[in-house]
């Protein structure tokens, strides 16, 4: 049972008038259940992730369902030729697990082949790793058959469904710049190429639900083998890729660890490398406990200012150190509490540090922001954060031929010129560099927290290297400033990331908060001259008294949230 906390305006609307639940907005609508939980972008995919809890699933059966819809309603992240990361918490008191299926570099790889930033498109592939993480999910802890999950995918993709405002935007601005991926205007083009896309029109993909056919009746193993991996190669083959039939049959997600603090009492379980975000979030989150920022108010420009501070130090220290740890040694200091403690004694209280002074030397090349997040909690308590990406949007706009899918461009995340770094941006730092086999680093930052070994908040968002700093703002605004769950998500965000050395912000913070950013600009904080969107957290939030689950759909974007 299930139901929608709606603006006042909108239960008018729906009192005085025959309004039906679908013609109501979905972005920014809070849903309430006591048993399971969906909030994803897209409201096929979270109505198909609660069919499948009502059908006796799992929190992680969702997520696969909820993951391979995705990839047919949200083509621009959700994704079979991309990656991502999966953090589930199994159930009360029990130790959460994280699934690495981030892409990795083919074997033909070599340090510098970016170094020139030329050439084919498809050179920028990495090896998928979404399916095998999906199954490697299913296999750790699925309950319900493998092709069940799959069914609802086929039939959205054979079938087709109802074009959103956002998506239909999204794919006519960039189908106009797409005339170089001739697959890619035949499968997403209306009408031939044509026409233009609009609210309600309805998107097929045949192509798409043949693979996933091939997906329900041969499991992974018939994506990395067999007739799929075939036309990737051949995919790769025509457009000078490196990925080949080795590299795809090679390919195995992990599990690892994951990252773990402590902030005001509540346990923080985060992404470990090859993502930076759980290291960078905990790292920051040590740093501001040791401050008093509660005495201060949140849009002080006290806390304002140590929040930066913080992002600064934490981000540098991402530049420097983080990468692959299969291939890269990654410092255990990075998340201690002393070490915390350390980076706080240098932080000023009244002046900004200027980011040269912390290394000059390392500079960051920016990461695509059209990563896709969703949550999930079933009625037992198994809680699922998946975050997962094609790159860019849309990715590499190459689309498989015969097989419908869209790859990744996720090789552009490793540092193109080994040993050079300059003003403009680029990095060429070792643990980062290019090497056959090897995971690019990440942003990508799925969240679980848990009080007293049950979840109380999952959470997420995409936005590139902004993704931890969105997380680090919503966290201090719950855990530190105990917002609730609406005002939590929905209040304005900003973002430093150590280089270039500037502050942006979200526009509401500009408009309501005019005097806190001059004091953050008399202290030496530059800040960007315009205002930016930072994220799209959809997150489920759990009361700890009642077990009250609030799905909170991010009012930035689409969402949508749906409750047993």
């Amino acid at each position: 049972m299930s139901h929608r906390i709606l603006p006042a305006a909108i239960l008018l609307l729906f009192c005085n008038a025959q309004v039906r639940a679908e013609d109501l907005p979905s972005s920014g609508v809070t849903t309430q259940s006591r048993q399971g939980m969906v909030v994803t972008v897209s409201r096929e995919a979270s109505e198909i992730g609660r069919a499948t809890l009502n059908q006796g699933g799992n929190g992680v059966d969702a997520a696969v369902a909820v993951a391979l819809a995705l990839a047919v309603t949200w083509p621009e992240a959700g994704n079979l030729g991309g990656g991502g990361f999966m953090l589930v918490h199994p159930g009360p008191h029990q130790p959460p697990v994280f699934i690495d299926y981030r892409e990795q570099a083919p074997a033909a790889t070599t340090a510098d082949m970016f170094a020139q930033r030329i050439g084919s498109p498809h050179r920028e592939v990495g090896v998928p790793g979404t399916v095998r993480g999906l199954k490697l999910a299913h296999e750790r802890f699925g309950r319900l058959p493998w092709k069940s999950l799959v069914l609802p995918a086929i039939d959205l993709a054979q079938n087709g469904f109802l074009l959103g405002p956002e998506l239909a935007k999204t794919l006519n601005e960039v189908l106009e710049t797409s005339g170089e991926f001739p697959e890619f205007l035949r499968v997403y083009g209306k009408d031939t190429g044509k026409g233009r896309w609009k609210q309600g029109d309805r998107l097929l993909q045949p192509d798409l639900a043949a693979t996933l056919k091939i997906l329900a009746d041969e499991g992974a193993e018939g994506f990395y083998h067999g007739r799929l991996a075939e036309l990737l190669v051949a995919e790769m083959q025509q457009g000078g890729g490196l990925i080949t039939i080795s590299d795809l049959a090679n390919y195995q997600a992990k599990i690892r660890t994951p990252i773990h603090g402590r902030y005001r009492g509540y346990d923080i379980f985060s992404a470990p490398p090859p993502s930076s975000g759980g290291t960078v979030l905990v790292q920051m989150l040590n740093t501001v406990e040791n401050f008093d920022l509660r005495q201060q108010g949140r849009w002080s420009p006290r806390t304002l200012h140590l929040m930066v501070e913080s992002m600064r130090r934490a981000y540098y220290d991402r530049a420097r150190y983080l990468g692959d740890p299969d291939f890269a040694a990654i410092p255990e200091h990075l998340t201690t509490k002393e070490y915390a403690a350390q980076l706080a004694k240098e932080i000023s209280l009244t002046t900004a540090t200027p980011s040269a002074t912390l290394g000059a030397e390392i500079l960051m090349r920016d990461e695509g922001t059209q990563t896709t997040h969703f949550s999930i909690i079933d009625g037992e308590g198994m809680a699922v954060a998946n975050t997962y990406t094609l790159e860019e949007s849309f990715g590499s706009r190459i689309v498989v031929r015969g097989a419908g899918y869209l790859l990744n461009n996720e090789m552009g995340d490793f540092n193109p010129k080994p040993g050079i770094t300059n003003a403009e941006g680029l990095i060429g730092t070792k643990p980062n560099l290019a090497a056959a086999g090897k995971r690019m680093l990440s942003s990508m930052t799925p969240v679980i927290v848990t009080k007293e070994g049950s979840p109380v908040l999952i959470t997420g968002s995409p936005g590139g290297r902004t993704i931890i700093n969105t997380l680090f703002c919503l966290l201090i605004n719950h855990l530190e400033y105990q917002f609730p769950p609406r005002e939590t998500v929905d209040a304005p965000r900003f973002h430093h990331p150590w280089m270039p050395d500037i502050v942006t912000m979200e526009g509401p913070l500009w408009q309501q908060h005019e005097t806190e950013i001059q004091r953050l600009r008399t202290a030496g904080h530059t800040i960007a001259p315009k205002p930016i969107r930072q994220g799209d957290a959809h997150s489920i939030f759990i009361s700890t008294e009642t077990g009250l689950r609030l799905g909170i759909a991010d009012k930035r974007r689409d969402g949508w949230g749906a409750g047993q």
